[in-house]
């Protein structure tokens, strides 16, 4: 009985990163077929696959950086006119799925929009007036003003633990404003900008929307050219390991980042802030941060919103109001669906964890929770593969029609991805928890059971509840899984979306696509209010 819940640990972990280890074993399938379609591709397209994929890497990094690193210093070390304001209209973005944003600059600047529109017709010009946001360098526009919200988070909280005092210090000893933001809060912020520019940077490897819609050749685009128009799994699968390894990179940056982030956050640490005050700006100065502040906000987020609301107000009778709702309905199903049976694996491995943290579960635990980071198309063809083994092999067991069929195969592409979100939150929520409740149940008799239903259970519904809200948000927006593992008649809002916009009928994309912001602003808006009560309570302190 002691073992029980180690193999069910294991259990719950290999079914969770079972599409992982499939795309590492697929290169024990090499036959010729595969190689010759990998030596055609590698001779062709291959490079620029690479090729753009780097551009867009290197265009976005240097624009989440440039967004985000001014934005946090300004909220943090300055003091201007809407600062308070600016602290969380700075994350709207967040809400905007990146391929919506997408669909909004199309839709207003390409060649019959209204915007070169207007431009011909006032000033009588001819042809293109502006360059082809379908382009890299429109992908790197969409992604860097979605995305530099990750980095704006995690500098401004590291900036906000100590900048403050450590910039005053610097003052007292002759260092002019130049020189302590370069010396001081720059060095500060810098593992927190590492972290933030990985993780930002992960979204755009593990994009489908923007690319297949810009029509731009990632690699992401040639691991779907593999397998649907090849018919070659297993060249699709050896091609997503060289993305899992990019991403792998990526995310060790982000974790050895991560790890750098250590600032006192004593209350003395605290309570000598108090006698730091952030530098005030006014005038030209003050008009300039507001600026600065003001743009990543408009371009991330009120623009592409005004984008969309302009095509949906022009016509409200194309609009699909009767499938709207169902499309909705299949979204909230999957979405809660999803969420419920995140949480409670989520739950359980952490609990495991905490009740015995032997180094077996610690490492079924961290594999888990690899799956965020793992793009979703790699993580339809990780699953797959297995999928399609078994069916060759026992043809009459059914398993091909239960995860291609129904909705049960798209769910557990789902949990692969977004069970680490939920993880965690219960994590946090745990150790949150001090050990002396579990002695004390153990003293009154209480079982493991009873234990995490009677005990824990109680004082996690906050954390299972917010981890149940990130997944059912991450679901609704989730694109490439669900366009290939859903089934016939279960087409969700991401979907729909994309198939309007691609089809250019944007007016009624304009729906779905507003849909999925205002699910999006729900977490953003429990984010914002932490952040601003987690300020409340510092200022308390130091009062």
């Amino acid at each position: 009985m002691r073992a029980l819940p180690t193999v069910l640990l294991l259990l719950v972990s290999c079914v969770l990163a079972l599409p992982v280890l499939a795309l590492v074993g697929s290169w024990a399938q090499w036959d010729a077929q595969t190689a010759g379609i990998l030596r055609e591709m590698s001779a062709t397209v291959l490079p620029e696959y690479l090729w753009v994929t780097v551009q867009l890497v290197v265009m976005v990094g240097i624009g989440v950086v440039a967004m985000g690193v001014p934005a946090a210093v300004l909220v943090t070390v300055f003091e201007f006119r809407g600062r308070r304001t600016f602290e969380w209209l700075l994350l709207l973005p967040l809400a905007m799925p990146a391929y919506v944003t997408a669909y909004a600059y199309t839709d207003f600047l390409q060649f019959s929009g209204p915007l070169q529109s207007w431009l011909r017709a006032t000033f009588g010009l001819e042809g293109r007036l502006l360059p082809d946001v379908r382009s890299v360098w429109g992908a790197a526009w969409v992604f860097s003003f979605s995305l530099y919200p990750y980095v704006y988070l995690l500098a401004r909280t590291a900036l906000a633990e100590r900048a403050p005092q450590l910039m005053e210090a610097a003052r007292l000893l002759g260092a002019p404003l130049s020189r302590r933001l370069r010396e001081v809060a720059l060095p500060m912020a810098r593992p927190a900008v590492a972290a933030g520019t990985a993780l930002a940077l992960m979204e755009v490897l593990a994009d489908y929307g923007v690319s297949v819609y810009f029509g731009i050749q990632t690699f992401t685009a040639g691991i779907y050219k593999a397998w649907l128009s090849m018919d070659n799994r297993i060249a699709a699968a050896q091609l997503a390991t060289v993305l899992l390894v990019l991403v792998m990179g990526l995310l060790w940056l982000e974790q050895r980042a991560q790890r750098r982030l250590r600032f006192a956050s004593s209350a003395t640490a605290r309570a000598s802030s108090g006698e730091a005050r952030p530098i005030t700006l006014r005038g030209a100065r003050g008009a300039l941060a507001w600026v600065l502040c003001l743009l990543p906000v408009l371009m991330g987020f009120a623009l592409p919103v005004a984008f969309m609301l302009r095509p949906l107000s022009a016509d409200w009778s194309v609009l699909p109001w009767d499938r709207f709702l169902v499309w909705t309905w299949n979204s909230v199903r999957l979405g809660t669906t999803t969420a419920v049976l995140a949480v409670l694996a989520a739950w359980f491995l952490a609990y495991s964890l905490r009740r015995a943290p032997t180094l077996l579960r610690r490492g079924a635990v961290q594999v888990v929770s690899l799956g965020y980071a793992v793009p979703g198309a790699v993580i339809v063809v990780g699953l797959l593969l297995p999928v399609g083994w078994l069916q060759v092999r026992w043809p009459d067991s059914g398993v091909g029609a239960l995860v291609t069929v129904t909705v049960w195969g798209l769910i557990w592409a789902y949990l692969v991805r977004f069970v680490s979100v939920a993880l965690q939150s219960m994590q946090s929520g745990y150790a949150r928890l001090p050990r002396s409740l579990d002695e004390s149940a153990r003293m009154l008799g209480a079982t493991g059971v009873e234990l995490a239903a009677r005990v824990h259970w109680p004082l996690l519904r906050r954390a299972a509840f917010a981890a149940g809200l990130l997944v059912f948000v991450d679901v609704m927006k989730e694109l490439p899984a669900t366009i290939v593992l859903r089934p016939f008649n279960t087409d969700t809002l991401a979907v729909v979306a994309n198939q309007l916009a691609r089809d250019e009928r944007l007016g009624e994309a304009a729906l779905p696509s507003l849909a999925l912001v205002l699910v999006g602003l729900v977490p953003v808006v429990l984010l914002s209010r932490t952040l601003r009560s987690e300020r409340r309570s510092v200022d308390a302190e130091l009062l």
